[in-house]
């Protein structure tokens, strides 16, 4: 963790390389900082804030199955 701390990796690079990205990763609906994941363009933004997310549920003690919803939230 030191190393990848210390070197000179982007988040671009980070997600671009990350070797197989799980596909329920898709499946990661709701809000970050009062935007919708799922409604955000640019992919390594998307990508980002779906790690945001992920962590910040998981954080909450909440289940995983309540963070990979099956179909999208209403708007």
């Amino acid at each position: 963790m030191r190393a990848l701390a210390a070197s000179d990796v982007t988040y671009g690079a980070f997600f671009r390389d990350a070797p197989h990205p799980h596909p329920n990763r898709e499946l990661i609906r709701g809000t970050v900082c009062g935007v919708r994941v799922e409604q955000i363009e640019d992919p390594l933004m998307r990508e980002i804030r779906r790690l945001d997310k992920l962590v910040d549920e998981l954080a909450k003690g909440r289940p995983m199955s309540a963070v990979l919803r099956s179909a999208p939230d209403e708007p």
